[in-house]
């Protein structure tokens, strides 16, 4: 949580000094973006490769999508006009990719 981060920090990073100082060592705090913690969620496009054909995984690779979330960012036709893919086979893909992130 943000104001968690602020609070281990300190005004002006007077605690990490300090808790530096005590282990006498140089600490580094880093924030995850929203996007970032995003990210970790994504699944490689690789991972379907029981469910997808692998020419199909190759051709989605190939217009620059590894992952799932990169797949579904673009627009179906989209995707069937730069990957040379048949509209019914990027739907298919599509329905795959999406149920793997519904709850």
């Amino acid at each position: 949580d943000q104001e968690e981060v602020k609070k281990g920090i300190g005004r002006g990073g007077i605690n990490v000094q300090l808790a530096g100082m005590l282990i006498d060592r140089e600490i580094e705090v880093y924030r995850l973006s929203q996007d970032a913690a995003e990210e970790e969620e994504d699944v490689l496009l690789s991972d379907f490769s029981d469910e997808i054909d692998g020419w199909v995984i190759e051709r989605l690779q190939s217009i620059g999508c590894d992952t799932a979330k990169s797949v579904l960012a673009i627009p179906a036709d989209e995707i069937a006009k730069r990957a040379d893919l048949e509209d019914e086979t990027v739907a298919e893909v599509l329905d795959i990719l999406r149920a793997e992130f519904e709850d």
